[in-house]
């Protein structure tokens, strides 16, 4: 059985990706120090799994620390690395903040790769890498622009931290550039658990709907979209996990080295703020109490996927949508306010 190290394990993509992970035969370790994220996911995990997950509570920053895991654990066959700051609007904020977590954690964690002999990595990325791009949706290929906000520039910076790493050592990479991940677990054990204020979309509707954010803003109406509101692609966090693990079959199969590839995960279409509003409100049958407010510092004005090369490459298929992705979101908060 082959053993994963998942950073960010405890995190909402990471918990998710775990459990997909044990349900298609690895072992998984994870590493999570907790600063984002609940050690509540591990209980979910354990529930949907059966299967117990060691975590690390480590700063991937203190590659001493770091280093443990691999002492630990000799025969760690890859990495997926998720662990990393996230919210754009904080990252205008406290862009130090961001470039200290998000790039020395990267690097320290490479590092011990290439000294342990962990020849898989696969990197968590991001289609802010894009920036306002000229032409969507989006290719693999289309040129990235200036990123719009200090986290996507980290993760433009880390995918050419990862490209010249596994220019210069054995290692086979992948560079995953997500979309907008929503929804939650259809076992609704585990979900998105926001620390503080929701920065997303989808956290902020459901937060709101139940009643413990008073209204919420819809950042910008006068874009030049179909109703004055940011297009995004939003995806089941589902399908996003079990991207990773097809991702990670696909790079064990090949088993090449120096390698890199990219790959966009999106559903390929284009939501609006307001129409993921209106699927919220239709699925839940609640009326969202939200006001229309001026545009947010980093936010770009349109994207979303191309996503063939993953469908054809990795085999990937979307099991769901946009109204599961919403029902699912509605489940999993739902199931938090009745939580002791």
């Amino acid at each position: 059985m082959q053993t994963i190290l998942v950073t960010g394990g405890c995190g909402y993509i990471g918990a998710h990706t775990i459990v997909d992970l044990i349900e298609n035969g690895f072992e998984v370790i994870a590493v999570d120090n907790l600063s984002r994220s609940s050690a509540h996911s591990l209980q979910g995990i354990e529930k949907i799994t059966g299967k117990k997950i060691k975590n690390y509570n480590i700063d991937l920053t203190d590659k001493k620390a770091a280093e443990q895991i691999f002492i630990d654990h000799k025969n760690i066959t890859g990495i997926i690395h998720f662990a990393a700051y996230k919210a754009v609007g904080e990252s205008v904020e406290k862009p130090l903040d961001y470039y200290q977590n998000n790039i020395f954690s990267l690097v320290s964690l490479l590092q011990l790769a290439v000294q342990y002999d962990t020849k898989h990595f696969i990197f968590s990325s991001s289609c802010t890498v894009y920036g306002n791009p000229d032409t969507i949706p989006v290719t693999e290929q289309t040129p990235l622009q200036q990123a719009a906000s200090p986290y996507g520039a980290t993760k433009q910076m880390g995918e050419t931290i990862v490209q010249d790493t596994a220019t210069a050592y054995p290692l086979s990479t992948i560079l995953l550039r997500y979309f907008n991940p929503v929804g939650a677990h259809p076992s609704i054990a585990i979900g998105e658990l926001p620390i503080g204020r929701p920065q997303n979309l989808v956290p902020a509707i459901t937060q709101t709907a139940i009643g413990k954010l008073p209204t919420m803003q819809v950042f910008g109406s006068d874009y030049d979209t179909r109703d004055g509101s940011c297009i995004r692609d939003y995806i089941h966090v589902c399908d996003i996990a079990h991207a990773h693990t097809l991702a990670l079959q696909h790079s064990i199969k090949a088993n090449k080295v120096n390698s890199c590839e990219v790959f966009n995960l999106g559903t390929g279409n284009g939501i609006t703020v307001l129409e993921a509003i209106q699927a919220f409100e239709k699925v839940s049958g609640v009326k969202l109490n939200y006001e229309v407010g001026p545009r947010r510092a980093g936010d770009i004005v349109a994207i979303y996927a191309n996503n063939n090369y993953a469908i054809d490459k990795l085999g990937w298929n979307i099991k769901y949508s946009l109204e599961d992705m919403m029902r699912t979101a509605w489940e999993w908060e739902k199931s938090l306010a009745k939580a002791p």
